[in-house]
This record gives structure tokens, sequence and C-alpha cells, in this order.
């Protein structure tokens, strides 16, 4: 009798977009080995129930910022590394779980579905037998070939992802409580039902956010679906409207052990999405660039944060488009030192860092920088102005420097940073709270931010991640699809396609 079944961790993460020039090579998935993938997870520590349920082996783990299309040499040395390690561990013991800790909207260069490739890699090397959970961002994409590859898999359940440690926790307890299952006299896999739906809809974040409605009450049926006798899981993908690949689109998905419920459940949930698709709205005000700053300048409210949306590196967006500051700095309000105080979070410029580090805090420099990747929109930036702070050592930027153009305090960096957090300004001697205007490269404001900001505005500015998102040129998408069309020959097909197991063959037939 398998006592303690034995679970292998592997997976490759990175929303990629691709709409923006940049690229992600293999560097920027911060690979994590062995036990360095345990340590990564508290809730694997020994002396913690799932810890101590299970034996647990960490072949590989590559987490990337989003960014660009994964450059295919990139994918190949990570996913051959995953399936060597793989191998290691099938030499010294047999494996009966896989916990695939994946983001969804990973693009890689020559791939349509890279999950499914490295997962076929993986089943191709770990056997049919080895149950696989998968956990997801919900702005990640399930085609009808990832939904038969895995056994189970659920994603966020809020967007900003407040929830990314407990979905990641519950696809490895479902994973447990089926190994279980599966554990008698003899090792014997036992799969529950899978219900899959496509949902012709395809929405940034920034109008999804489940911080309103009707996201809000939409992913608040889910735990009501997931709680129905003889369900395991539901979980709802809003999907990831930056890349143009035939997956890219909303699903829902729901396991577990009686068929005719789990159908129900997931036809109530995809009924439920398409009747609201008309409601979703962005999570806050937006407008132009020049009209957010005249809000906020208007506004007694400080610190008032704009969203530079469109180039926002967390949703994919290469983090060097200059357009932004280039108009903030032609605007009169802030030429003079005495002006309104401004934060603008950030561009890329590593030889204009590097030329404040060597002129040091105080000196006044003539510095260049951003548009190396993406020029598309605007070029280069050269500014004129006192070197505010340097700081040394983030896991991200490496190097952050803050160049003072009149009241406008500019952070560039060595290599491309989100600001998501306090810290990442106070650590620059930077007050945001106390702060006239903060403007980030972000789409919705992360908990923190959204916390101090007493108003903000989402600025519909040009990018990768462009919020109008009719305007990138998509071509490979399934159509009809909301909100590129708005007018559909026939209601959707919304009933509940059942996906065989794993270990049986998906029938051939469009994934419509």
């Amino acid at each position: 009798m398998v006592s303690r079944p034995v679970i292998v961790i592997a997976g490759l993460a990175c929303e990629t977009s691709t709409f923006t020039p940049s690229r992600t090579l293999a560097p920027a998935f911060h690979p994590r080995r062995g036990k360095e993938v345990i340590d990564e997870y508290a809730f694997l520590h020994p002396r913690t129930p799932l810890g101590d349920a299970a034996e647990w082996h960490g072949a590989l783990i590559g987490h990337a910022l989003p960014g660009g299309m994964v450059m295919r040499d990139a994918f190949e040395e990570w996913a051959g590394e995953i399936v060597g390690r793989l191998r290691d561990v099938l030499a010294k013991t047999a494996v009966h779980g896989l916990w695939f800790d994946i983001h969804g909207a990973m693009c890689v260069e020559g791939l349509d579905d890279a999950e499914v490739e490295l997962l076929r890699r993986i089943r191709a090397v770990m056997g049919p037998n080895v149950i696989v959970s998968a956990s997801c961002d919900l702005h990640g994409n399930v085609s009808k070939d990832l939904a038969h590859e895995l056994d189970l898999l659920t994603c966020y359940r809020t967007a900003p992802h407040e929830d990314e440690l407990e979905t990641k926790e519950r696809a490895c307890r479902n994973l447990l409580d089926l190994l279980h299952r599966s554990c008698g006299v003899a090792w014997e896999p036992v799969r529950p039902f899978k219900a899959w739906i496509p949902v012709p809809i395809l929405l940034p974040g920034e109008q999804t956010s489940t911080r309103i409605e009707p996201a809000k009450s939409l992913y608040d049926t889910v735990p009501e679906v997931e709680a129905e006798p003889g369900v395991i899981d539901a979980a709802i993908w809003v999907g990831y409207p930056w890349a143009d690949e035939p997956r890219n689109r909303g699903a829902v998905v729901v396991t577990g052990w009686d068929e005719a419920t789990v159908a129900a459940g997931a036809e109530r949930l995809a009924k439920r999405f398409w009747d609201s698709h008309q409601d979703f709205k962005f999570v806050a005000p937006t407008g132009s660039f020049a009209k957010c700053i005249d809000t906020a300048l208007a506004s007694p409210l400080h610190p008032f944060f704009i969203s530079d949306s469109g180039d926002n590196p967390t949703a994919g967006g290469s983090g060097d488009v200059t357009w932004g500051l280039m108009k903030l700095l032609a605007r009169p309000e802030f030429q003079d030192s005495a002006g309104p105080r401004v934060i603008y979070a950030s561009v890329p410029g590593p030889q204009a860092v590097q030329k404040m580090v060597q002129a040091g805090v105080g000196a006044t420099v003539t510095v260049t920088a951003g548009a190396e990747v993406d020029h598309i929109h605007a070029g280069p930036i050269t500014m004129t102005g006192r070197v505010y702070a340097i700081k040394h050592g983030d896991k991200d930027a490496v190097i952050e420097a803050v160049l003072q153009v009149g009241s406008v305090f500019a952070i560039l960096t060595q290599l491309r940073k989100p600001y998501h957090h306090e810290r990442d300004f106070t650590d620059l001697n930077l007050n945001p709270r106390g702060t006239d205007i903060v403007i980030v490269k972000i789409g919705y404001l992360e908990p923190e931010l959204f916390d101090i900001a007493a108003d903000w505005l989402l600025a519909l500015t040009p990018g990768g991640v462009d919020q109008d998102i009719k305007r990138l040129g998509h071509r490979r998408i399934h159509r009809p699809m909301w909100p590129f069309d708005t007018t559909f020959p026939e209601p959707p097909d919304l009933t509940a396609r059942m996906i065989p197991s794993s270990n049986k063959p998906l029938l051939p037939g469009p994934d419509p």
C-alpha cells in the first residue's frame, strides 16, 4: 500500500504579450530547483499538513516577469532540464503525482499552446498513470487540449490576485486528496470528470476586476458551485487579451465525481459569465493621459494615482515606452521644482543609470533612457536633472536611480521593474503618501497602492498591452468574440464538453 504518495513539482510561467516587441530570454525565468522549489511554498514545508502528507520533490519551476514572446531556445532549455530532472527522480522512486505550477498565458516562439507542449513532454517521461494538478492565473487560457492533459485544474478567484498562494495550496490539496483515493493495495489512479466550456469573451483584466461588478458576483458564484456534492473544484478563466492565439478567450472548468452535477455547475458558471458580457466596465474612471493629469491637478485629494496602463510590465508590456514620461515633462506645471510634486515609475535606461551612479546623489546630469526595445510609440527621452537617489541590489531592476526634473521625480532602472508596493518608493527616499501625483505603469492598482491612493484614474495610453484591445490587430482568435464582435449570428454554445481522462484519447474535432 502506498502510505505517502510521491509528488513532483514542475512548471514554467510567463504572461506573454504578442503585441510588444520585447522578447523573454532564458535568464528571465529565475529557475528554482530541488529544495529551492519546496522552500518557495510555506504550505509544503515540513510539519505542515500538506508537507507531511506526501514526499515532495522539486524538479524545476521558472516564473518570469510578464513580457514579450518567450524565445524558443529559452523554452527548450528549461523544458529539457525539467524532463531531465524528472528522469532523475523516476530513477530513484515511483512518482504518483505532479503539481504543474504555471500561469496559463505563456506564448513561445513557434508554439501555439506552450503549456500543453510542456505537459506532453512531461507525460512522455512520467507515463499515463501519474495524476497531474495545475494551478493557473485567471488571466490564463485553457484550451481543450490542456483540459484533457490535466486531471485537476484550478485558478485564482481574485483580481488583483490576493489569493495566489491559496490557489496553489488548493491545487496541491486537491491533488493529494485524489492520490489518497488512488492508493489501495496497488497503485491505481482514479480520475474525476471534467467539464470544459469555452466562452467567447476576451477582456482586459482592468475590465474584469473582482473588486467591482459583474466580476465580483461572478466569482462569488464559484465557491457555491464548488460546494455542490460531487464537485472537487470550479474555476473561471477570463483569458488573456494581449496575445493572438486560438486559445485566447474565457473558459470554465468544473471537476468532480458526479458527472451530471459537474456539467450543470459548469453550465451555470458559463451562462452567468456570458449573461454579464455587456456589463463589464473598467475598474476605475478612464481618460486620455492629458485628461487624467488635468483631473489630478484640479483634485483636492492627494496622493492622486494615475495608471499609465499601455506599457504595464506586469501585463506583458516592455516597460520602456517613454511616451508617458515625455508628455508629463512637457507640461508647464512641472517645469519648476516648486511645482506639484510628481513621482513617475518607471523607465529602464541602463546607460542613464550608470551615468547617474558615477555622478552620485546631488549631481546634475543629462541622460537618455528608454525605447531600447519598444520604440514604436516614442523614441528615447533625454532629460537634465538632479540625481535624487540611487539604490543597488533590487531583484528585478538591479539598480534604480531617481532623477528630479523640475517637480517630477522619474525613476530610471537598469532593468524593468513593476512598482506595486509602498517600499518600492520609500526605499528610494520617495514618499508616495506625501506626493501630489503618483504615475505608475500598471493597470488596476495593486492592493497596497489602492489603499494609499486618495483617488485614481486609469489612463488609456499606448503600448504593447493597450487597453483598447480592438486596435491591437488580432488575427487568430476564434470569432465571433466579444468585444471584437458586438453581434452574434446565434447564441454561443455553452453546453458542457465532458473531457476524457488524460490516459484516454481526446476525440478529434474542432476546438470551437
